[in-house]
């Protein structure tokens, strides 16, 4: 594993310290992405790409992550309040000034891709995607293959659901961000066990776990997948790095794809106040 995600908000701010100190002896080793874009005002996050900020931001993650460089700066979240072109002309002067590598923007919309790409071209775009989570691919994948952006998806396991841990009786702490998820009320968990089933089937022929054959059929779509499942357990991290190993053939991922088209997701993967964010 060599490509590390983070963000500035996470924490909050404490998380890039943690990646900074961990990676610290792997530098030139690995890549590590981080986001700007959110700031935490009385304990709520508030959009604020404003160019200034940016530029405040860019400091405080060198800090943070012990670096010199950002490999892979991600606009956290489009904020409507400025153009996403004086996003990507602030970070174009950051790119010439040796403090980002690469760049890229996080649940963007296609239109915002473009205009960002057309300023300084764009190496990443972050999404949800998974077997649970498709809607990508109707019009952002494709505009990726046109344009030549990577693709990195996030909560490709469903947020943990397609690993098959979760029935109606699962509860959720204050502190989980599931807990306010409707896809994770207890009728839309009874009633997307039908996806759960799938996956297990799939994942018992092949003598492998449901979350190698989640995150598997993530990487199997195209070469410029790279999905980042997040773990806070050892052998969940070995159990997804396996993931890897799992080949599904044309025609057992065109069979699965043809399964997963019959099947109807209930229950949003954002409440309303997040769900506003989203697709800029």
């Amino acid at each position: 594993m060599t490509f590390f995600d983070t963000a500035e908000v996470y924490g909050p701010y404490v998380n890039e310290e943690l990646v900074g100190e961990a990676l610290a002896p792997f530098k030139g080793e690995v890549v590590v992405a981080t986001k700007f874009g959110i700031r935490m005002i009385d304990g709520k996050q508030v959009l604020d790409a404003r160019p200034e900020t940016i530029r405040h931001s860019v400091e405080g993650s060198f800090k943070r992550l012990g670096v010199e460089a950002i490999d892979l700066y991600y606009l956290h979240r489009v904020d409507p309040e400025v153009p996403v072109e004086d996003v990507a002309g602030t970070v174009k002067d950051l790119v010439a000034q040796g403090k980002v590598k690469h760049w890229g923007l996080s649940e963007a919309g296609v239109e915002t891709i473009r205009k960002a790409h057309a300023i300084l071209p764009v190496t990443a775009i972050q999404s949800e995607y998974s077997m649970m989570w498709r809607q990508p691919e109707e019009e952002l994948l494709p505009a990726l293959e046109e344009l030549g952006i990577g693709f990195v998806p996030f909560s490709s396991l469903g947020k943990g659901f397609l690993t098959g841990r979760f029935d109606k009786t699962a509860t959720f702490g204050k502190d989980d961000f599931r807990s306010i998820v409707p896809r994770f009320s207890p009728e839309n968990l009874d009633a997307n066990q039908v996806l759960v089933d799938l996956v297990r089937r799939i994942a018992a022929d092949k003598g492998v776990t449901p979350a190698r054959i989640a995150l598997a059929w993530v990487l199997a779509q195209k070469p410029w997948i790279v999905p980042i499942p997040g773990t806070t357990k050892l052998h969940r991290m070995e159990e997804n790095v396996g993931a890897a190993d799992v080949v599904l053939a044309d025609g057992e991922l065109a069979d699965l794809n043809e399964a997963l088209s019959q099947i109807e997701i209930f229950g949003d993967r954002y409440p309303a106040e997040f769900a506003k964010r989203v697709g800029k």
